[in-house]
């Protein structure tokens, strides 16, 4: 009876083949299949997982499951227990380094790996990153503080306000700099709200994430906080701003403007990307090299205006064909009391959908128009459908993205219920929400596939 045979049906197959072989968990394995052969280490089984399956992780960092009645040899050719828990270390201090302060709230630049679900998990404290990333010594003394531990996801009013207020307090003592760890699927999000909270900064407050959790080999948590402390510590920009990848590979790191940066891709690491503008500036070890020079400068003293009244009963809505209007009534009858659509085109939705904003209006509920296509203005004036959803009471919110009218509305209505007085606040641009155009530049989309296209990317490529 052949080793598959053998273990076909056993009721813990995976522990079955284990055994036969005589391999232990933390084992660095080769392991024949009859669908090819891998390297890598076993991991212990999490929770979730199934009794048919093995589990490597491979030597690319990524882990692979082997059903067990596929294996017909494994070899053990090491053994060392896997420690996955990030060293804690104090920052050791230099007198005349920066001061820079790190807040961790969670995500994958502040995470490691739990097999006991074999999910990533947030890290437990700030500090752990330093001890995975002591190049941070080198540039300024840093301080760490853990706000939250959360994925993104769960971030919303009250983190929001807490690091708001959090950052008001760091500036006050003196601090030369602050930097946010935040996990990436909302942090543009963040980057938005911070930037109507926290105004006229007299130092950077930067924003970094990883898309790779720091057990894999792939992971860009180093590099970018690497750059985030070194924005932090010597960059002129006084700005909420975000610094992640720029291209695929390590070369730089982008500084976007907290109002006009979104994650575009869900996996790549330069998936973050200035929308209707163009970045900040570029940093990298050789330095930092800035792109405009539009932006708020450092300044010496510690004066900063926080104001984080929000108003939690907002939401964003993005139309689609055949788009009923029980959407805006549900909103309506919950107690909503602002609204942002995700419009086609110019800023459009469909006619049924308007009798809903009628009565949106009439019960006191203020809605504004953005682009679905992200690019470009709200146009509501040149077809007639803008003009009669502008009867209605929709207001354009001229080049806003989506997600930033969103923030910027509730934190509007949290000023005041005087909708004049909102729409006064909404359509003055305060962060970069709004600009007067879009530089020709700022818009740029590659088709892949295309000769003169493959041409110009495979000089950069790397």
């Amino acid at each position: 009876m052949s080793t598959n045979e053998k273990y076909k049906g056993y009721r813990d197959a995976a522990l079955g083949i284990l055994k036969n072989f005589k391999v232990q968990v933390w084992s660095d394995v080769e392991v024949q299949t009859r669908r090819g052969n891998f390297k890598g280490i076993v991991l212990p089984r999490s929770e979730t997982a199934d009794k048919k399956h093995i589990v490597l992780k491979l030597r690319n960092g990524y882990n692979v499951g082997l059903a067990a009645d596929t294996i017909t040899r494994i070899e053990e050719t090491g053994y060392k227990k896997a420690n996955y828990k990030i060293p804690e270390k104090e920052f050791p201090y230099e007198k005349n380094k920066p001061r820079v302060k790190l807040f961790g709230t969670g995500g994958t630049i502040a995470s490691r790996l739990d097999y006991r679900t074999g999910a990533v998990i947030p890290a437990f404290s700030p500090g752990e990153l330093y001890g995975s990333v002591p190049e941070l010594a080198d540039i300024c003394n840093l301080e760490t503080e853990k706000l939250y531990g959360v994925f993104s996801e769960n971030m919303g009013p009250e983190q929001w306000i807490g690091t708001a207020e959090a950052i008001g307090k760091e500036i006050k003592k003196g601090v030369d700099g602050i930097v946010i760890g935040h996990g990436t699927d909302v942090m543009h999000h963040t980057a938005a709200i911070l930037s109507f909270m926290v105004q006229e900064s007299p130092v950077p407050i930067v924003m970094v994430g990883s898309q790779r959790s720091s057990d894999r080999p792939s992971s860009d948590a180093a590099i970018n906080l690497i750059n985030a402390a070194k924005t932090a510590a010597e960059s002129d920009i006084a700005e909420v701003m975000l610094c992640m990848f720029g291209p695929t590979s390590d070369q730089y790191d982008l500084l976007h403007r907290g109002t006009r940066v979104r994650k575009m891709h869900s996996s790549y690491r330069s998936t973050f990307r200035t929308i209707g503008d163009v970045p900040l500036a570029m940093i990298s070890r050789d330095g930092i090299q800035y792109l405009r020079d539009d932006y708020k400068r450092r300044r010496k003293d510690k004066n900063v205006k926080i104001n984080t009244a929000f108003e939690e009963m907002v939401s964003i809505v993005y139309y689609y064909p055949n788009m009923r209007p029980d959407i805006i009534d549900a909103l309506v009858d919950n107690g909503y009391k602002g609204i942002v659509i995700a419009g086609t085109g110019l800023g459009h939705v469909n006619k049924p959908v308007y009798p809903a904003l009628k009565r949106a209006r009439e019960k006191g509920v203020t809605i504004y128009m953005t682009v679905q296509t992200l690019w470009g203005y709200v146009q509501m004036y040149v077809y007639d459908t803008g003009r009669d959803i502008m009867e209605l009471g929709v207001i354009p919110a001229a080049n806003m993205l989506p997600e930033v009218a969103y923030v910027k509305l509730g934190w509007a209505l949290g000023q005041t219920d005087d909708l004049e007085k909102v729409k006064e606040i909404m359509l003055t641009p305060i962060a970069g929400e709004i600009t007067e155009r879009e530089p020709h530049n700022g818009y740029l989309v590659y088709q892949g596939g295309i000769p003169e296209v493959e041409e110009f990317i495979s000089k950069y490529w790397k």
